[in-house]
């Protein structure tokens, strides 16, 4: 029978794992101080504690909207350790919005799928122009929900999106009913299938990235072509890109770079 504690354990089969949040805590904070008069920070999306997001602004007229969802398998972190991520974008003109959310064991991952939906409508009416998504693992699920067919996004805010970067996302949850972390996520069988985006419709032919490490756990690179595969039957534009050499963690460092291929291909210039 497989191991599917392992199939998921990131951390386990990376070397020097256990110091690396601390050191993105630590890169985050850094790039912040530099930000000054271009971070709008902890904007209210709802009530709770945790549903707040960071703006990060563009030194001139901005391009547009890109929302970043962190990952953490819906149970760590928030928009914090994130923020140096947003320059890639933020160097093109984009207005990049790092939203936190409740995390589980306090409310289940439907209850996240809905945060999500609000966060990125509070930052849709704060920024004008396209719209484009990016989530990195339990966040490239968050925002892959966000293009199926039961999203609870209002039309004005979903026809905006312009594209899709799910990067080492989950697409299909139920495999993790089989895992120890889910005596802290509860699903169900229902709620797995629910959620998952690869059991879904597509909204609309909204173009959509699966952007995974060559070096990850086989398990990513099989949600990621999963993804891919099952929504090209829908005619939505996608794409599977398996970024050579990658582990789980370093798949997103080029984020900052404006020159990366990955950077190119969230805000579409590619």
């Amino acid at each position: 029978m497989r191991d599917w504690d392992d199939a998921y354990a990131n951390s386990a089969h990376i070397p020097g794992s256990d110091k690396m949040p601390a050191l993105w805590a630590e890169r985050a904070a850094a790039y912040r101080a530099g930000l000054k008069d271009f971070l709008r920070a902890d904007i209210a999306y709802g009530a709770t504690e945790r549903q707040r997001l960071d703006l990060i602004l563009p030194d001139g007229d901005s391009k547009g909207l890109v929302v970043f969802v962190h990952g953490g398998y819906w149970m760590r972190f928030d928009k914090s350790t994130w923020t140096d991520l947003a320059e890639g974008a933020r160097h093109h003109g984009w207005t990049v919005a790092l939203p936190s959310y409740t995390l589980a064991p306090s409310v289940r991952i439907s209850d996240i799928t809905a945060e999500i939906t609000a966060a990125i409508s509070k930052a849709a009416s704060l920024v004008a122009g396209p719209i484009r998504l990016a989530g990195h693992s339990a966040g490239g699920h968050l925002v892959t929900r966000m293009l199926c067919d039961d999203s609870r996004l209002e039309p004005a805010v979903a026809n905006r999106i312009a594209g899709t970067l799910s990067i080492s996302g989950l697409h299909d949850l139920r495999p993790l009913l089989k895992t120890k972390m889910n005596d802290t996520l509860r699903m169900t069988m229902e709620e797995a299938t629910l959620e998952s985006a690869a059991l879904h419709l597509p909204r609309g032919p909204s173009p959509l990235t699966a952007w995974v490490g060559g070096n990850e756990r086989p398990e990513f690179i099989r949600q990621s072509d999963l993804m891919a595969n099952v929504w090209t039957g829908f005619d939505v534009p996608t794409r599977l890109v398996v970024d050579p050499g990658l582990n789980h963690f370093t798949v997103i460092d080029a984020l900052k770079d404006p020159s990366s291929p990955i950077t190119a291909r969230l805000i579409g210039l590619d």
